[in-house]
């Protein structure tokens, strides 16, 4: 990737209305993103052993509320990704997710709900030490932050599965977040080498909703 992040990218989130917002989106970052979901596409097929293919987000459904996050998403399919476990690479105003996600969309959710419960300490050991307080857990792909991977627990992670196995809206994401001041956002080189080292870490996880 030729260059990372930077401030004019995440500050695109801070721009009234739906249409200029977009305009900033689609001249600024989505071809970043484009590069990315290109770049990441091979790594992520050898890695799983099938074609991942790139998806970026267009927020074609939006008529009037601007979006506040955007990203790109790698899965199996040429056609889509939500209703399949995927990848993905975005940004809020604050900060860069890398994450693997099972949303609502995807019967996966069942699937892995009992691998949770089944394969707990592995999960709670995914995320080598000095990493720990990078990582997070979502419950909700729609909304900024998430339970840091150091607070969850035994509890927590049974609490996720549950709501996984139980609820037709659950969803869950697991990743790294960055700050968007971070070095290595604003390093192209850098940047790569973090998704590919954050998604080597995810890929036990990936496998566990299959």
């Amino acid at each position: 990737m030729k260059q990372g992040f930077h401030e004019k990218d995440f500050s695109v989130f801070e721009i009234e209305g739906l249409e200029p917002r977009m305009n900033a989106l689609i001249e600024n970052v989505r071809p970043k993103l484009d590069e990315l979901g290109r770049g990441i596409a091979p790594f992520l097929s050898a890695k799983c052993g099938e074609e991942m293919y790139p998806h970026v987000a267009k927020h074609a459904r939006r008529t009037v509320h601007p979006p506040n996050d955007t990203w790109v998403a790698w899965a199996t399919s040429k056609r889509g990704y939500k209703a399949l476990p995927h990848f993905q690479v975005g940004m809020f105003a604050d900060y860069l997710f890398i994450v693997m996600a099972v949303i609502y969309e995807s019967p996966n959710k069942t699937i892995l709900a009992r691998s949770l419960h089944t394969h707990e300490r592995q999960v709670l050991d995914l995320v080598p030490k000095e990493a720990q307080h990078e990582f997070y857990w979502s419950v909700d792909h729609t909304k900024p932050g998430g339970t840091p991977h150091t607070e969850l627990g035994r509890e927590g992670l049974r609490l996720i599965a549950e709501r996984l196995g139980s609820v037709k809206k659950s969803e869950v994401l697991c990743g790294r977040f960055l700050q968007k001041d971070d070095p290595r956002v604003k390093d192209g080189d850098a940047l790569i080498r973090t998704i590919e080292d954050t998604f080597d870490t995810l890929l036990p996880l990936y496998r566990m909703a299959f």
